[in-house]
Protein backbone atom coordinates (compact mmCIF):
# COMPACT_ATOMS: atom_id res chain seq x y z
CA UNK A 1 0.00 0.00 0.00
CA UNK A 2 1.31 3.11 -0.99
CA UNK A 3 1.98 6.45 1.31
CA UNK A 4 -1.13 8.23 -0.40
CA UNK A 5 -3.35 5.46 0.71
CA UNK A 6 -1.82 5.25 3.94
CA UNK A 7 -2.51 8.34 4.56
CA UNK A 8 -6.39 8.01 3.57
CA UNK A 9 -6.72 4.69 5.86
CA UNK A 10 -4.93 6.89 8.75
CA UNK A 11 -7.44 9.99 8.57
CA UNK A 12 -10.48 7.76 7.97
CA UNK A 13 -9.76 6.26 11.67
CA UNK A 14 -9.55 9.96 12.88
CA UNK A 15 -12.74 11.27 11.72
CA UNK A 16 -15.00 7.92 13.04
CA UNK A 17 -16.78 10.20 15.54
CA UNK A 18 -17.82 12.46 13.22
CA UNK A 19 -19.02 10.06 10.62
CA UNK A 20 -21.08 8.55 13.72
CA UNK A 21 -23.28 12.52 14.08
CA UNK A 22 -23.25 12.54 10.61
CA UNK A 23 -25.19 8.58 10.04
CA UNK A 24 -27.42 10.05 13.65
CA UNK A 25 -28.23 13.32 11.51
CA UNK A 26 -29.24 11.20 8.50
CA UNK A 27 -31.61 9.06 11.03
CA UNK A 28 -33.04 11.74 12.17
CA UNK A 29 -34.51 13.01 8.31
CA UNK A 30 -34.63 9.39 7.32
CA UNK A 31 -37.78 9.33 9.89
CA UNK A 32 -38.60 12.28 9.04
CA UNK A 33 -39.06 11.98 5.38
CA UNK A 34 -40.70 8.26 5.87
CA UNK A 35 -43.12 9.70 8.31
CA UNK A 36 -44.64 12.47 5.61
CA UNK A 37 -44.62 9.98 3.37
CA UNK A 38 -46.61 7.99 5.43
CA UNK A 39 -49.46 10.82 6.53
CA UNK A 40 -50.21 11.91 2.98
CA UNK A 41 -50.49 8.13 1.93
CA UNK A 42 -47.85 8.49 -0.66
CA UNK A 43 -49.52 5.37 -3.53
CA UNK A 44 -48.21 4.48 -7.20
CA UNK A 45 -51.06 7.24 -8.37
CA UNK A 46 -48.66 10.23 -7.04
CA UNK A 47 -46.21 8.68 -9.61
CA UNK A 48 -48.84 9.76 -12.81
CA UNK A 49 -48.06 12.24 -15.23
CA UNK A 50 -49.74 15.77 -16.59
CA UNK A 51 -49.49 17.83 -19.22
CA UNK A 52 -50.76 21.17 -20.82
CA UNK A 53 -51.96 22.88 -17.94
CA UNK A 54 -51.22 20.65 -15.21
CA UNK A 55 -54.37 20.85 -13.10
CA UNK A 56 -55.89 18.22 -10.80
CA UNK A 57 -52.05 16.99 -9.83
CA UNK A 58 -52.31 14.99 -7.15
CA UNK A 59 -48.92 14.19 -7.29
CA UNK A 60 -47.55 17.76 -7.04
CA UNK A 61 -49.77 18.55 -4.44
CA UNK A 62 -48.65 15.58 -2.50
CA UNK A 63 -44.75 16.73 -2.77
CA UNK A 64 -45.47 20.28 -1.59
CA UNK A 65 -47.53 18.65 1.20
CA UNK A 66 -44.37 16.73 1.98
CA UNK A 67 -41.84 18.86 1.62
CA UNK A 68 -43.92 21.50 3.90
CA UNK A 69 -43.69 19.09 6.26
CA UNK A 70 -40.34 17.99 6.32
CA UNK A 71 -39.31 21.62 6.39
CA UNK A 72 -41.40 23.20 9.01
CA UNK A 73 -43.32 25.57 5.92
CA UNK A 74 -47.06 25.96 6.17
CA UNK A 75 -46.79 25.71 1.87
CA UNK A 76 -44.91 24.71 -0.67
CA UNK A 77 -43.85 25.55 -4.00
CA UNK A 78 -41.85 22.30 -5.62
CA UNK A 79 -41.84 22.47 -9.67
CA UNK A 80 -39.40 21.24 -12.48
CA UNK A 81 -40.26 24.63 -14.09
CA UNK A 82 -37.31 26.30 -11.92
CA UNK A 83 -34.43 26.25 -13.87
CA UNK A 84 -32.03 26.27 -10.93
CA UNK A 85 -31.89 27.50 -7.43
CA UNK A 86 -30.52 31.35 -8.81
CA UNK A 87 -34.17 30.92 -10.20
CA UNK A 88 -35.92 30.43 -7.32
CA UNK A 89 -34.41 33.11 -5.83
CA UNK A 90 -35.46 35.23 -8.71
CA UNK A 91 -38.80 34.35 -8.11
CA UNK A 92 -39.18 34.93 -4.70
CA UNK A 93 -37.34 38.20 -4.95
CA UNK A 94 -39.65 39.22 -7.98
CA UNK A 95 -42.68 37.67 -5.83
CA UNK A 96 -42.37 39.68 -2.41
CA UNK A 97 -40.78 43.01 -3.75
CA UNK A 98 -42.49 45.76 -5.16
CA UNK A 99 -41.42 49.22 -6.94
CA UNK A 100 -40.30 51.64 -3.97
CA UNK A 101 -39.39 48.61 -1.62
CA UNK A 102 -35.83 48.03 -0.28
CA UNK A 103 -34.03 44.29 -0.03
CA UNK A 104 -31.20 43.94 2.19
CA UNK A 105 -28.39 41.14 2.37
CA UNK A 106 -26.78 40.92 5.98
CA UNK A 107 -24.62 38.39 4.65
CA UNK A 108 -22.66 40.78 1.93
CA UNK A 109 -23.05 39.90 -1.44
CA UNK A 110 -24.73 37.35 -2.83
CA UNK A 111 -24.03 34.71 -4.92
CA UNK A 112 -22.25 36.48 -8.30
CA UNK A 113 -25.22 34.74 -10.35
CA UNK A 114 -27.64 37.45 -8.51
CA UNK A 115 -25.43 40.26 -9.83
CA UNK A 116 -27.69 40.86 -12.60
CA UNK A 117 -30.84 39.81 -10.84
CA UNK A 118 -30.21 42.60 -8.30
CA UNK A 119 -29.00 45.17 -10.21
CA UNK A 120 -25.63 44.77 -8.90
CA UNK A 121 -24.29 44.91 -12.18
CA UNK A 122 -26.33 46.31 -14.93
CA UNK A 123 -29.42 44.52 -16.68
CA UNK A 124 -32.46 46.20 -17.89
CA UNK A 125 -34.76 43.20 -16.26
CA UNK A 126 -32.81 43.52 -12.70
CA UNK A 127 -35.00 44.49 -9.06
CA UNK A 128 -33.20 47.70 -9.64
CA UNK A 129 -34.90 48.27 -12.94
CA UNK A 130 -38.12 48.10 -10.99
CA UNK A 131 -37.54 50.80 -8.83
CA UNK A 132 -36.07 47.97 -5.99
CA UNK A 133 -33.34 49.57 -3.92
CA UNK A 134 -30.72 46.83 -2.26
CA UNK A 135 -28.04 47.58 0.32
CA UNK A 136 -26.06 44.59 2.18
CA UNK A 137 -24.17 44.52 5.19
CA UNK A 138 -21.17 42.76 5.56
CA UNK A 139 -19.87 39.78 7.71
CA UNK A 140 -17.47 40.73 10.52
CA UNK A 141 -15.26 37.63 10.95
CA UNK A 142 -17.90 35.62 10.31
CA UNK A 143 -20.41 36.79 12.61
CA UNK A 144 -23.47 39.30 11.65
CA UNK A 145 -22.68 43.07 12.18
CA UNK A 146 -25.75 43.65 14.95
CA UNK A 147 -24.73 47.59 15.35
CA UNK A 148 -25.23 47.84 11.54
CA UNK A 149 -28.09 45.57 11.41
CA UNK A 150 -29.82 47.34 13.91
CA UNK A 151 -28.58 51.12 12.59
CA UNK A 152 -29.99 50.21 9.16
CA UNK A 153 -33.63 48.31 10.45
CA UNK A 154 -34.03 51.79 12.96
CA UNK A 155 -33.28 54.59 9.90
CA UNK A 156 -35.38 53.03 7.17
CA UNK A 157 -38.14 50.67 6.66
CA UNK A 158 -37.00 47.40 4.83
CA UNK A 159 -39.48 44.93 3.05
CA UNK A 160 -37.13 42.14 2.98
CA UNK A 161 -33.73 40.49 4.55
CA UNK A 162 -31.68 37.81 2.50
CA UNK A 163 -29.65 35.79 4.46
CA UNK A 164 -27.29 33.16 2.07
CA UNK A 165 -26.29 30.30 4.35
CA UNK A 166 -23.52 28.78 1.97
CA UNK A 167 -20.46 30.68 1.27
CA UNK A 168 -20.70 31.15 -2.41
CA UNK A 169 -16.99 32.42 -4.39
CA UNK A 170 -16.49 34.24 -0.86
CA UNK A 171 -13.89 32.74 1.95
CA UNK A 172 -16.37 33.39 4.86
CA UNK A 173 -17.55 30.54 6.27
CA UNK A 174 -21.08 29.37 5.67
CA UNK A 175 -23.99 29.82 8.34
CA UNK A 176 -25.07 27.80 11.51
CA UNK A 177 -28.88 27.56 12.45
CA UNK A 178 -27.79 29.17 15.89
CA UNK A 179 -26.48 31.90 14.22
CA UNK A 180 -29.29 32.43 12.29
CA UNK A 181 -31.78 31.65 15.26
CA UNK A 182 -29.44 34.61 17.14
CA UNK A 183 -29.65 37.19 14.64
CA UNK A 184 -33.72 36.35 13.33
CA UNK A 185 -34.92 37.05 17.22
CA UNK A 186 -32.56 40.55 17.52
CA UNK A 187 -33.80 41.35 13.93
CA UNK A 188 -37.67 40.97 15.34
CA UNK A 189 -36.77 43.21 18.84
CA UNK A 190 -37.05 45.89 16.65
CA UNK A 191 -38.92 45.26 13.22
CA UNK A 192 -41.96 42.23 13.35
CA UNK A 193 -42.93 42.55 9.89
CA UNK A 194 -40.30 42.55 7.66
CA UNK A 195 -39.85 39.17 5.91
CA UNK A 196 -36.65 37.08 6.71
CA UNK A 197 -35.95 34.51 3.27
CA UNK A 198 -33.29 32.44 3.48
CA UNK A 199 -31.21 30.68 0.82
CA UNK A 200 -30.70 27.06 2.05
CA UNK A 201 -28.77 25.70 -0.88
CA UNK A 202 -26.59 22.91 0.21
CA UNK A 203 -28.06 23.00 3.57
CA UNK A 204 -30.74 21.03 3.53
CA UNK A 205 -30.59 17.74 6.23
CA UNK A 206 -27.18 19.03 7.59
CA UNK A 207 -28.19 20.08 10.47
CA UNK A 208 -31.52 18.81 12.82
CA UNK A 209 -33.50 22.42 12.55
CA UNK A 210 -35.20 24.24 9.47
CA UNK A 211 -34.00 27.67 9.20
CA UNK A 212 -38.36 27.88 9.12
CA UNK A 213 -38.42 26.58 13.28
CA UNK A 214 -35.93 29.52 14.29
CA UNK A 215 -38.06 31.99 12.89
CA UNK A 216 -37.93 32.47 9.07
CA UNK A 217 -40.16 33.50 6.98
CA UNK A 218 -39.60 31.75 3.26
CA UNK A 219 -36.39 29.19 2.53
CA UNK A 220 -35.40 28.64 -0.99
CA UNK A 221 -33.34 26.03 -2.80
CA UNK A 222 -32.72 23.79 -5.41
CA UNK A 223 -33.51 19.79 -6.31
CA UNK A 224 -30.19 19.39 -8.45
CA UNK A 225 -28.65 19.57 -4.67
CA UNK A 226 -29.16 18.18 -1.24
CA UNK A 227 -33.07 17.37 -1.49
CA UNK A 228 -32.94 15.95 -4.95
CA UNK A 229 -30.95 13.20 -4.01
CA UNK A 230 -29.19 12.72 -7.11
CA UNK A 231 -32.34 11.74 -8.63
CA UNK A 232 -34.35 14.36 -9.43
CA UNK A 233 -33.39 15.66 -12.75
CA UNK A 234 -33.88 19.42 -12.47
CA UNK A 235 -36.21 21.92 -10.41
CA UNK A 236 -36.12 23.76 -7.17
CA UNK A 237 -38.26 24.67 -3.75
CA UNK A 238 -40.44 27.46 -2.10
CA UNK A 239 -41.33 26.31 1.16
CA UNK A 240 -42.75 29.48 3.81
CA UNK A 241 -45.59 30.78 4.70
CA UNK A 242 -48.91 30.18 3.10
CA UNK A 243 -49.24 34.06 2.00
CA UNK A 244 -45.75 33.98 0.92
CA UNK A 245 -45.80 30.90 -1.29
CA UNK A 246 -49.42 32.08 -2.87
CA UNK A 247 -47.26 35.23 -4.02
CA UNK A 248 -44.24 32.67 -5.86
CA UNK A 249 -46.56 30.71 -7.46
CA UNK A 250 -48.30 33.58 -8.91
CA UNK A 251 -44.60 35.07 -10.54
CA UNK A 252 -43.54 31.87 -11.43
CA UNK A 253 -47.09 30.67 -13.37
CA UNK A 254 -49.58 32.90 -13.70
CA UNK A 255 -51.45 35.43 -11.38
CA UNK A 256 -54.88 33.77 -10.67
CA UNK A 257 -53.81 30.85 -11.18
CA UNK A 258 -50.71 29.99 -8.78
CA UNK A 259 -50.26 26.39 -7.75
CA UNK A 260 -53.20 25.15 -9.58
CA UNK A 261 -50.93 24.80 -12.76
CA UNK A 262 -47.81 23.68 -13.71
CA UNK A 263 -47.50 19.85 -15.63
CA UNK A 264 -45.20 17.64 -14.11
CA UNK A 265 -44.46 15.86 -17.28
CA UNK A 266 -43.40 12.82 -15.46
CA UNK A 267 -40.90 13.67 -12.59
CA UNK A 268 -43.11 12.93 -9.64
CA UNK A 269 -41.81 9.65 -9.07
CA UNK A 270 -37.88 11.46 -9.32
CA UNK A 271 -38.80 14.07 -7.15
CA UNK A 272 -40.23 11.60 -4.60
CA UNK A 273 -37.84 9.30 -4.93
CA UNK A 274 -34.60 11.58 -4.29
CA UNK A 275 -36.57 13.18 -1.31
CA UNK A 276 -36.71 9.88 0.43
CA UNK A 277 -32.60 9.28 -0.54
CA UNK A 278 -31.76 13.00 0.29
CA UNK A 279 -31.07 12.03 3.90
CA UNK A 280 -28.43 9.00 3.10
CA UNK A 281 -27.23 11.25 -0.18
CA UNK A 282 -26.04 14.14 2.13
CA UNK A 283 -24.58 11.89 4.83
CA UNK A 284 -22.04 10.67 1.93
CA UNK A 285 -21.70 14.38 0.78
CA UNK A 286 -20.58 14.99 4.63
CA UNK A 287 -18.40 12.24 4.54
CA UNK A 288 -16.38 13.08 1.60
CA UNK A 289 -15.96 16.27 2.65
CA UNK A 290 -15.09 15.47 6.34
CA UNK A 291 -12.54 13.27 4.92
CA UNK A 292 -11.46 15.44 2.51
CA UNK A 293 -10.77 18.56 5.00
CA UNK A 294 -8.56 15.95 6.85
CA UNK A 295 -6.19 14.76 4.19
CA UNK A 296 -5.93 17.93 2.64
CA UNK A 297 -4.83 19.51 6.01
CA UNK A 298 -2.40 16.76 6.87
CA UNK A 299 -1.15 17.58 3.31
CA UNK A 300 -0.37 21.18 4.54
CA UNK A 301 -3.24 22.74 2.75
CA UNK A 302 -5.25 24.97 4.60
CA UNK A 303 -9.20 24.00 4.99
CA UNK A 304 -12.57 25.33 5.85
CA UNK A 305 -14.22 24.08 7.74
CA UNK A 306 -11.84 21.51 9.82
CA UNK A 307 -12.97 18.05 9.48
CA UNK A 308 -14.12 18.16 13.11
CA UNK A 309 -16.24 21.45 12.74
CA UNK A 310 -19.55 22.42 12.65
CA UNK A 311 -20.98 22.24 9.40
CA UNK A 312 -23.87 24.10 7.89
CA UNK A 313 -23.83 22.78 4.24
CA UNK A 314 -22.15 19.79 1.99
CA UNK A 315 -19.37 22.25 0.63
CA UNK A 316 -15.30 21.95 1.66
CA UNK A 317 -13.03 25.04 0.74
CA UNK A 318 -9.75 23.65 -0.16
CA UNK A 319 -7.40 26.84 -0.05
CA UNK A 320 -4.41 25.90 -2.74
CA UNK A 321 -2.89 29.81 -3.21
CA UNK A 322 -1.85 28.24 -6.86
CA UNK A 323 -3.67 28.76 -10.00
CA UNK A 324 -1.82 25.90 -10.99
CA UNK A 325 -3.03 23.06 -8.41
CA UNK A 326 -6.56 24.32 -8.27
CA UNK A 327 -7.01 23.09 -11.47
CA UNK A 328 -5.31 20.16 -11.34
CA UNK A 329 -7.12 19.42 -8.05
CA UNK A 330 -9.99 19.79 -10.25
CA UNK A 331 -8.91 17.53 -13.28
CA UNK A 332 -8.60 14.75 -10.91
CA UNK A 333 -12.22 15.20 -9.45
CA UNK A 334 -13.39 14.90 -13.17
CA UNK A 335 -11.39 12.09 -13.90
CA UNK A 336 -12.84 10.13 -11.36
CA UNK A 337 -16.85 11.32 -12.25
CA UNK A 338 -18.97 8.80 -13.98
CA UNK A 339 -19.77 10.73 -16.79
CA UNK A 340 -17.10 12.51 -19.05
CA UNK A 341 -14.03 11.17 -16.98
CA UNK A 342 -12.09 11.79 -20.13
CA UNK A 343 -12.87 15.29 -20.44
CA UNK A 344 -10.22 18.05 -18.91
CA UNK A 345 -11.91 20.97 -17.58
CA UNK A 346 -10.17 24.07 -18.37
CA UNK A 347 -11.03 27.76 -17.09
CA UNK A 348 -13.74 29.51 -18.75
CA UNK A 349 -16.23 32.63 -18.89
CA UNK A 350 -19.09 31.06 -17.65
CA UNK A 351 -22.44 32.70 -17.22
CA UNK A 352 -22.88 34.85 -14.16
CA UNK A 353 -19.57 35.17 -12.96
CA UNK A 354 -16.75 37.85 -13.25
CA UNK A 355 -13.75 35.50 -13.02
CA UNK A 356 -13.12 32.53 -15.11
CA UNK A 357 -14.56 29.33 -13.21
CA UNK A 358 -12.72 26.07 -13.63
CA UNK A 359 -15.41 23.32 -12.67
CA UNK A 360 -15.30 19.66 -12.94
CA UNK A 361 -18.89 17.83 -12.65
CA UNK A 362 -19.05 14.72 -14.81
CA UNK A 363 -22.65 14.31 -13.32
CA UNK A 364 -25.58 12.32 -14.48
CA UNK A 365 -27.84 15.66 -14.07
CA UNK A 366 -26.13 18.88 -15.70
CA UNK A 367 -24.55 21.37 -12.93
CA UNK A 368 -26.05 18.82 -10.30
CA UNK A 369 -23.98 19.75 -7.01
CA UNK A 370 -24.81 16.93 -4.56
CA UNK A 371 -22.94 14.50 -7.44
CA UNK A 372 -19.29 14.36 -6.64
CA UNK A 373 -18.03 18.02 -8.02
CA UNK A 374 -15.76 20.51 -7.60
CA UNK A 375 -15.26 24.15 -8.88
CA UNK A 376 -13.58 27.21 -8.26
CA UNK A 377 -12.90 31.09 -9.68
CA UNK A 378 -9.59 31.78 -10.69
CA UNK A 379 -8.89 34.20 -8.54
CA UNK A 380 -6.66 34.67 -4.99
CA UNK A 381 -6.31 32.55 -2.89
CA UNK A 382 -7.03 30.12 -5.53
CA UNK A 383 -9.74 28.19 -3.54
CA UNK A 384 -11.56 24.85 -4.81
CA UNK A 385 -15.09 24.16 -3.67
CA UNK A 386 -15.44 20.37 -3.34
CA UNK A 387 -18.78 19.69 -2.79
CA UNK A 388 -21.48 16.39 -3.03
CA UNK A 389 -20.89 12.63 -3.33
CA UNK A 390 -23.88 10.09 -3.82
CA UNK A 391 -22.06 6.85 -2.63
CA UNK A 392 -19.48 7.71 0.19
CA UNK A 393 -17.40 4.98 -1.54
CA UNK A 394 -17.49 7.18 -5.13
CA UNK A 395 -16.12 10.42 -3.65
CA UNK A 396 -13.15 8.47 -1.41
CA UNK A 397 -12.19 7.39 -4.94
CA UNK A 398 -12.36 11.27 -6.51
CA UNK A 399 -10.31 12.44 -3.88
CA UNK A 400 -7.61 9.74 -4.18
CA UNK A 401 -7.48 10.62 -7.83
CA UNK A 402 -7.53 14.43 -7.21
CA UNK A 403 -4.20 13.87 -4.58
CA UNK A 404 -2.04 11.92 -7.74
CA UNK A 405 -2.92 14.83 -9.68
CA UNK A 406 -1.71 17.32 -7.25
CA UNK A 407 1.77 15.24 -6.64
CA UNK A 408 1.91 15.07 -10.64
Amino acid sequence: MHDGMNLIVDSEKEVQAVFQKIDDTAFFYSKKVLDAFHKYHVSESHFMSTTGYGYNDIGREVIESIFAEVLHGEDALVRSQFISGSHALTVTLFALLRPGDTMLSITGKPYDTLDEVIGIRENKSSLKSFGIQYEQIDLIQDEFDYEKIKEVLFSKKIKLIEIQRSKGYSTRKSITLDKIEKVIKAIREIDKEVIIMIDNCYCEFVEKTSPLEVGADVIVGSLIKNLGGGIAPNGAYIVGKKELIELAADRLTVPGEGKEVGPTLGINKQILQGLYMAPSVVANSLKVAVLASKILENLGYKVEPKYNEKRADIVQNIEFNSAEKLIKFTQGIQAASAVDSFATPLPWDMPGYEDQVIMASGSFTQGSSIEISCDGPIRPPYIAYLQGSLTYEYGKLAIIEAIKKLEE
